[in-house]
């Protein structure tokens, strides 16, 4: 069981500082008891006192759609054969998610879990909204972003009485834009970009739903470098001011985890981590759950404390 006080996870490879799950990966395609072609990218959540994942499966077919994984009794997961997120039947979304939804992250506000994800259609991407109460079912808010704009976190507390919102457009650097209404959303501002010479120097984006610490607001993002062999996608955190969210107040120069293991660097994208869910204990331990290789799920830990000094300990090269 990974979330049990025996199971601590203890391996570390080279220097990062998230320790991976010595029981890695947590999820794989030999775990489905349905077909397909991968799965990867969890969003995650603490509901009714279990965690469950919202997994991007992608379909024999190249579509993709978002499936829900709960934990069973021996502590591993099922991951439901019915998607819980798919492609909208309303006739003004159809076209915006003809190729799939991708990529939830959960954020509980104001007594709702809402789900940003990747709208995928004939015009690209898109960000998309949904909100749950019960992980039943689950309704549509609407398209929520301009064509070719990916990776979007919704902040879990309103920022100045608005809602905000941290996204990639398309020359990929991390962006922050607001919304009174969650539907309409305006007021961009750059936060961060890519960092020539450094492991994000190509292009970033958020990971998982920003948390609230003492410093501010803790962000886990990817960052990608292209090489002769390929990219490679790393993860790093930066916080940012808890008023002032484009203010930074520390950025990892090194990231927190690289693709070590075969199962990160062999698959369907090789020499892949990709966080898009981080839950946090009272004592500060974090749990960062990421797809690796575009082809399995896994799961890793280290402490916030940890994180934060990895942030301000770096040199200030934003």
């Amino acid at each position: 069981m990974i979330f049990s006080s025996d199971s601590l996870l203890t391996k570390r490879c080279g220097r990062d500082i998230v320790h991976r799950w010595e029981q890695n990966p947590l999820i794989g395609i030999n775990d489905l008891d349905f077909n397909c072609a991968d799965i990867h990218n969890a969003g995650v959540v603490y509901f009714q006192g279990k965690v469950l994942l919202l997994v991007t499966i992608e379909y024999l077919t190249g579509h993709q759609g978002i499936h829900l994984a709960r934990p069973t009794s021996d502590g591993n997961y099922k991951v439901e054969s019915k998607p819980f997120l798919n492609q909208s039947a309303e006739h003004k979304y159809r076209r915006h998610e003809s190729r799939g939804v991708l990529d939830g992250r959960v954020t509980f506000l104001d007594g709702v879990y809402y789900i940003l994800y990747n709208a995928f259609g004939n015009y690209g991407y898109r960000l998309a909204l949904a909100r749950t109460e019960d992980f039943e079912t689950v309704e549509h808010i609407g398209l929520i972003s301009e064509p070719d704009t990916k990776a979007g976190v919704l902040f879990p507390a309103k920022i100045k009485g608005r809602y905000a919102r941290l996204e990639r457009p398309s020359d990929g650097s991390i962006w922050i834009t607001y919304s009174d209404d969650l539907l309409h959303w305006g007021g961009s501002e750059l936060v961060i970009s890519p960092r020539g010479g450094f492991w994000d120097e190509s292009r970033i984006g958020a990971g998982a739903t920003p948390m609230e610490i003492d410093q501010g607001w803790l962000v886990l993002y990817y960052g990608v470098k292209d090489t002769s062999a390929g990219p490679i996608y790393r993860t790093g955190a930066v916080i940012l001011d808890r008023q002032e969210p484009t203010e930074i107040i520390g950025r990892t120069n090194i990231p927190i985890l690289s693709p070590r293991e075969n199962y990160e660097r062999i698959g369907d994208i090789p020499n892949l981590v990709f966080p898009t869910g981080a839950l946090a204990d009272n004592d500060g331990n974090l749990k960062i759950f990421y797809g690796a290789a575009n082809s399995c799920i896994c799961v890793g830990t280290t402490t916030i404390e940890k994180i934060v000094e990895n942030c301000l300990e770096s040199e200030v090269e934003y």
